[in-house]
C-alpha cells in the first residue's frame, strides 16, 4: 500500500504518545535529522515541550487522528495503552511502525501469554480471570502465593494485588476493581533483566542485553550493563526475543522482560513494544541508543550496533526526591562520568518518574555503585510508592 523506500532525514515523523519515551525519541531522530509531531491527550507533555509540533486530542478523536496522520511521514509509539482502533485510523493514510495486529497482543496479558505458548517460549503458569469463580479455581490450580494483574494496562505496580493465603482472594479481586486479569504462579528469581530487539523494514534483528534490573517498590530502580553475572543466558535469551520480534513480524524496537528462575530456567514475563525504561543507559552505553534505534527501524535505515563501548548503570530518579525542594544537581555535575536527564515534569510526585542518571565506569557494578552514591546525596523524601 505504502512506497516501501526509506523514510530519510528530512521526513516528519509522528509519535502516538508524549512521556518521557517520546521525548527522548524526539532528541534522538532530532539529532538525525528529522522534523517529530507528537500526539498527546495533555499540553506541554514531556514530548511536546521538544517536538515540532504537539497535537492535543483523545486518542478517539478520529479528525484529530486523521489530520495528524497527513502532517507525519509514519507514525510509530511510545507507549502501548493506546487503543487499537487509533492504529487502524492511522494506517489507512499513513504506514504504522508497530503496527495494530502487534499491539492487541502485547498490551493484554492474556493475549501475550497464548503467544507465548504458541512460540513454545516459557513464561510463569497462568490462569485467566474473569470472575471471583475464576480467581478461585486459578489460585486452586497455581497455588500460593501468586500474583493477580489486570490483563489491560497497569504498570510499575499499578492493577496488581500479591495472594499470599486463600483469604487475599476477595482483597485482591477488589484491588484490581473485578477487570479481566491473569493469575500468574509466583516466581523464585535470581534476577530480573531485559533484552532490546529491533527489526527493520527489511527484517534486519539487532539484539542488546542481557539488561539486568533490579526494582524498588515495583519500580524499576537500578539496571546495569553489560551485566557478565548472566552470560550464560545471553544465547537462550537472544534467541527468544528474535523468535518474538520474527512473529510478532515487528518493525521497531521492543523490550522482552525475562526472569532467571533460582533453577536455572528462563521465563518471559512481560514484551513491551517500544524503548523501555532499562534501555535509557544505551544512550552512553553504545555506538546506537534504542531511541536511534527504533527511528532506524522504522524509516527502514540500516541498523546500528547496539555492543556497549563502556560499562554502565542508569538509576532512576522519582519525584521523592524533590521531597525538599530542588535536588542538588551540582553533585551529578561535578561527577564527569555521570549523566543526567531530566523529563520536563513540572509536579514531582512519590513514585513518578522525573529523570534518571547514567554513569560510566570500569564495570557495570562499579557504574551501579557511583550511581547510587550519587542519588544518595540528593534530597529525598520517603521511599514508599503511594500515588
Amino acid at each position: 500500500m505504502f512506497n516501501s523506500s526509506p523514510i530519510l532525514p528530512g521526513a516528519t515523523l509522528g509519535v502516538l504518545g508524549s512521556g518521557q519515551l517520546g521525548r527522548l525519541f524526539v532528541q534522538a531522530a532530532t539529532r538525525l535529522g528529522y522534523r517529530v509531531h507528537v500526539f498527546s491527550q495533555s499540553s506541554k507533555s514531556p514530548a511536546g515541550q521538544v517536538a515540532h509540533f504537539e497535537m492535543i486530542a483523545d486518542y478517539t478523536d478520529i479528525a484529530a487522528l486523521t489530520a495528524f496522520g497527513r502532517s507525519v511521514d509514519i507514525v510509530t509509539l511510545e507507549f502501548e495503552n493506546i487503543p487499537v482502533t487509533a492504529l487502524e485510523t492511522l494506517q489507512k493514510i499513513v504506514p504504522v511502525r508497530p503496527g495494530p495486529t502487534l499491539l492487541r497482543i502485547t498490551q493484554n496479558r492474556v493475549r501475550e501469554k497464548r503467544f507465548l505458548q504458541q512460540l513454545d517460549i516459557p513464561c510463569a503458569p497462568f490462569a485467566e480471570v474473569n470472575s471471583s469463580d475464576d480467581l478461585h479455581h486459578g489460585v486452586a490450580q497455581l497455588g500460593l502465593p501468586c500474583v493477580l494483574k489486570t490483563a489491560d494496562s497497569g504498570y510499575d505496580g499499578k492493577g496488581q494485588a500479591l495472594l499470599r493465603t486463600a483469604e487475599d482472594e476477595l482483597a485482591a479481586w477488589q484491588k484490581v476493581d473485578q477487570q479481566p486479569s491473569v493469575l500468574e504462579a509466583w516466581v523464585d528469581y535470581q534476577q530480573e533483566f531485559s533484552i532490546l530487539v529491533a527489526r527493520s523494514t527489511e527484517g534486519e534483528i539487532v539484539t542488546c542485553g542481557p539488561i539486568a534490573n533490579d526494582h524498588a517498590n515495583h519500580i524499576l530502580d537500578v539496571s546495569r550493563f553489560p551485566a557478565h553475572d548472566l552470560d550464560a543466558v545471553t544465547s537462550p535469551a537472544e534467541r527468544y526475543a528474535r523468535q518474538i520480534a520474527e512473529h510478532l513480524e515487528l518493525v521497531g524496537i521492543a523490550c522482552v522482560e525475562m526472569f532467571l528462575a533460582r533453577d536455572g530456567s528462563l521465563l518471559v514475563n512481560e514484551i513491551a513494544p517500544r524503548p523501555h525504561n532499562s534501555g535509557h543507559l544505551t544512550i552512553e552505553a553504545c555506538p546506537t541508543s534504542q531511541f536511534e534505534q527504533q527511528v532506524r527501524a522504522i524509516c527502514g535505515l540500516a541498523l546500528g550496533s547496539m555492543q556497549p563501548t563502556t560499562p554502565a548503570a542508569m538509576v532512576n530518579l522519582l519525584g521523592d526526591l524533590w521531597y525538599s525542594g530542588e535536588p542538588n544537581w551540582q553533585v551529578v555535575e561535578a561527577f564527569p562520568e555521570a549523566y543526567l536527564h531530566l523529563y520536563g515534569k513540572t509536579e514531582p510526585k512519590t513514585g513518578r518518574k522525573m529523570g534518571h542518571l547514567t554513569v560510566l565506569a570500569e564495570s557495570a557494578e562499579l557504574a551501579a555503585q557511583a550511581a547510587r552514591k550519587l542519588r544518595e546525596k540528593l534530597p529525598s523524601g520517603p521511599q514508599t510508592n503511594d500515588s
